[in-house]
């Protein structure tokens, strides 16, 4: 595992790619997100950025699979709408994940 992989709509994805990502995904249903999912979890991608909205789309499949582990690192951005309510409660949820203290306000 040693790469980052992009999941999302066609401006988000595009800004990743001229940042240098190269495995990325443009998606527009749950379906497609699920799919795009499963093909880097199959690629051995450590880093998986995925849009807000798709991973709130997709929540159930993404917990399922890769449950309590660190890796691969889903990290959820917002996309060109801004960002969804419940974000800092799913920062709080990885620090948790990968240093294994919860963080208190």
């Amino acid at each position: 595992m040693s790469s980052v992989a992009i999941i999302g709509d066609i401006d988000t994805v595009s800004g990743f790619r001229l940042g240098g990502v190269k495995e990325a995904e443009v998606v527009n249903t749950a379906e497609e997100a699920i799919t795009a999912f499963d093909k880097f979890l199959d690629d051995e991608i450590s880093i998986i950025i995925i849009t807000q909205v798709l991973a709130n789309e997709i929540r159930e499949h993404i917990n399922r699979k890769i449950g309590s582990s660190v890796l691969p690192m889903i990290i959820e951005i917002p996309d060109k709408d801004g960002s969804s309510e419940g974000s800092s409660d799913q920062m709080n949820d990885l620090i948790k994940r990968v240093i294994g203290v919860e963080m208190v306000k």
